[in-house]
């Protein structure tokens, strides 16, 4: 199951990763002072991209 982890980072600030279910981290947060803006990210996310697009900006190899 995908799930979202919250914990501190060494300078004390709130985080949280993205891991896969096979325990792989996917991405990661920036540190926020208090675990209340942490968790309204994680919300942030889930709540608004179902429908995200992929935006490449990278150039084509030829």
């Amino acid at each position: 199951m995908y799930k979202f982890e919250v914990y501190k980072d060494k300078a004390g600030e709130f985080r949280f990763r993205f891991k896969a279910p096979n325990g792989e981290s996917m991405f990661g947060s920036e540190g926020y002072k208090a675990k209340a803006s942490a968790m309204s990210a994680i919300e942030s996310i889930k709540k608004n991209t179902p429908g995200a697009d992929v935006v490449d900006t990278t150039k084509a190899d030829a």
